[in-house]
C-alpha cells in the first residue's frame, strides 16, 4: 500500500489567471473567456406561472447588486457573490423582454392537482412544451429559465443500485420525472434550459408535503444558478490549465442507462469533455450484461463505433482531434471492449488512449484521527491497478469539510494507462471541479460520469430515432 495528498488542483480564469476554487477565481479576475463579448449580454427567456415570473425576475434583477455572504467564520467557504453585471464577476449580465415570455395561465396549472402523479407530470410537460415551442420562433433568446410548478407531485422512482446501477431496481409505481422528461422534450428547440424551484427565489415557501427544505445560503444559490445560465448561454466559467508541453486531451465517460419501463439496458452513453469543458454527448449500442461478472459490457464493434462517433463529434464541434484520450467507464472491459476502442483511437490516428474502470465502490476507507474526514486529494494506493482516491473531504482551504455525509472514495482502476496512478488521480480531482451546476469544492465523481445518471434519465425518454442534442448544456 501507498498513501499520498495530491495537491488541490488550479483553474484557469481571466488572462490566464489561476486559482483553486471557482468563485474567488471569478471574483477575482473574471471568467476563462472575458473576451467573448458574445456573452456579455445574455437574453433571458422565462416560462412559467405569472407570479412566478414576477417574482423570478425581482430576485435576479436583485442578483445584479452584490449579495453579502453567510455570516460565518469560514470565509473561504462562504464567498459573497459579486453582482450579475459587467463591472464585475462573470462581466455579464442578464437581460429581459416581454416578448420573452411565457406565461402559463394559473387556473392550467391548478388542474393539475387533480390528476394522477403520472398524468399531472405529463400535462404539466405538455404546458411548458407548448409555451417553449413558441417562444423557440423568437430570436434574440440565449437561455430559457423554467419556473417549475409549485405544487407538482413526483412518485417514487427506481433508485438504482450505486454499486451496479444497470441493475433492474423496479418501483412501486413508477413517475416521471420532470425535469428529465421535460428536457427530453426540449431536444428539438434550439436553446437550452434551466429548472428552477420557487425556493431559490423564495427561500419562505414551504413545498406542498414537505417540510421547510434545506437551503443554501442565498450568496451561493446566486453563484451556482448564475454560474448556470452563464454556461449555457455560451460563456466559459473557467477551464482546466494545460502547460505548453502537455498533449491535448479529451476525456470520454461511458455508463449505461434502462429504457422507460426499467426492464432493458438500453444502450450506452458517452460524454465528451476537453480541457475547455466543452462537452459531447453521444448515444451508442444497446448493451448486455454478461453472466460472468454481471455487468454490462459492448460487444467489440459497437464498442469501436461508440468512441469513433464520439471523436467525429468532437472534431466537429472543436475542428481538431485530440492527441491523448482518456477513457472512464462505469464497469469492467472485456479483451472485445478494450480491441474495440483501442481500433477506434488508432483510426483517429489518436497518439495516446488510456482506460480507467472507475467502480461504484471500494470496501477500503481511511479514517483520520481528528473529527473531519479525510482531506480532499487524499489517495491510496493499494496494488498496481487499483486504486481510491478521496474527492470528497476536508478541504484545507475552506478550512473545514463542506459536505453534509460522512465521504466514500471514489475507485479506479488501470486497465490500460500510459501515465502515472498520481497524475490519472490528478486529473480525476480536476474534472470534479468541472461541473458548471456547483461552485465548490464536494463533487465525489468527474464530470465525465457525474451527470451520466441524468443524462441516461433525459435520453431515456427520446425514440431510437430521435437524434440527441450534442451540447452538454441541455442536460445539466
Amino acid at each position: 500500500m501507498k498513501l499520498a495528498v495530491l495537491d488541490e488542483p488550479p483553474l484557469e480564469f481571466s488572462g490566464g489567471a489561476r486559482h483553486i476554487d471557482p468563485r474567488h477565481g471569478i471574483a477575482d479576475y473574471g471568467p476563462a473567456d472575458t473576451t467573448n463579448t458574445a456573452v456579455r449580454t445574455i437574453r433571458a427567456g422565462i416560462v412559467g406561472a405569472p407570479a412566478a415570473i414576477d417574482g423570478l425576475r425581482r430576485w435576479l434583477d436583485r442578483c445584479r447588486q452584490p449579495i453579502p455572504a453567510k455570516d460565518s467564520r469560514l470565509g473561504n467557504l462562504f464567498v459573497p457573490f459579486p453582482g450579475f453585471d459587467t463591472a464585475a464577476g462573470f462581466r455579464s449580465t442578464l437581460v429581459w423582454d416581454s416578448r420573452l415570455e411565457r406565461p402559463i395561465r394559473d387556473r392550467d396549472l391548478k388542474r393539475l392537482a387533480g390528476l394522477h402523479p403520472q398524468q399531472a407530470v405529463r400535462a404539466a410537460v405538455d404546458l411548458y412544451a407548448t409555451e417553449l415551442e413558441a417562444l423557440d420562433e423568437e430570436p434574440g433568446c440565449d437561455v430559457v429559465i423554467i419556473a417549475r410548478p409549485e405544487d407538482l407531485t413526483e412518485g417514487t422512482q427506481a433508485q438504482p443500485d450505486p454499486e451496479a446501477p444497470w441493475r433492474k431496481a423496479p418501483p412501486p409505481e413508477p413517475v416521471d420525472d420532470f425535469r428529465a422528461l421535460l428536457k427530453a422534450r426540449a431536444m428539438r428547440f434550439s436553446r437550452p434550459i434551466q429548472i428552477i424551484r420557487r425556493t431559490t427565489w423564495d427561500p419562505t415557501f414551504k413545498p406542498l408535503g414537505t417540510d421547510k427544505p434545506r437551503l443554501q445560503d442565498e450568496a451561493t444559490r446566486a453563484w451556482n444558478l448564475h454560474t448556470a445560465l452563464y454556461y449555457k448561454a455560451g460563456g466559459v466559467p473557467w477551464r482546466l490549465p494545460r502547460d505548453a508541453t502537455d498533449l491535448t486531451s479529451c476525456y470520454v465517460g461511458v455508463t449505461f442507462y434502462r429504457s422507460t419501463d426499467n426492464a432493458v439496458l438500453h444502450t450506452s452513453v458517452a460524454q465528451v469533455f476537453n480541457q475547455r469543458g466543452d462537452g459531447v454527448i453521444v448515444r451508442g449500442a444497446p448493451a448486455k450484461v454478461t453472466r460472468n461478472d454481471r455487468q454490462p459490457h459492448l460487444a467489440g464493434a459497437d464498442a469501436q463505433a461508440l468512441l469513433a462517433d464520439a471523436l467525429s463529434r468532437y472534431r466537429s464541434e472543436h475542428r481538431t482531434l485530440p492527441a491523448r484520450v482518456v477513457l472512464h467507464k462505469t464497469s469492467s472491459y472485456t479483451d472485445d471492449e478494450t480491441a474495440g476502442f483501442r481500433a477506434a483511437a488508432d483510426g483517429a490516428g489518436i497518439d495516446t488512449l488510456e482506460l480507467l474502470w472507475l467502480p461504484g465502490s471500494d470496501p477500503a476507507r481511511l479514517f483520520r484521527s481528528a473529527q473531519h474526514p479525510p482531506l480532499r486529494g487524499t489517495m491510496l494506493t493499494l496494488d498496481t491497478d487499483r486504486h481510491i482516491l478521496y474527492t470528497r473531504g476536508s478541504v484545507p482551504y475552506y478550512g473545514t469539510y463542506p459536505g453534509m455525509y460522512i465521504p466514500s472514495p471514489l475507485p479506479f482502476r488501470l486497465v490500460e494507462t500510459e501515465s502515472s496512478p498520481e497524475a490519472l488521480a490528478s486529473e480525476l480531482l480536476a474534472l470534479t471541479k468541472m461541473n458548471w451546476n456547483q461552485t465548490q469544492l464536494d463533487a465525489r465523481e468527474p464530470i465525465t460520469l457525474r451527470t451520466a445518471d441524468r443524462v441516461g434519465e433525459i435520453l431515456r425518454h427520446l425514440g431510437p430515432h430521435d437524434r440527441p442534442q450534442g451540447r452538454y448544456a441541455f442536460y445539466m
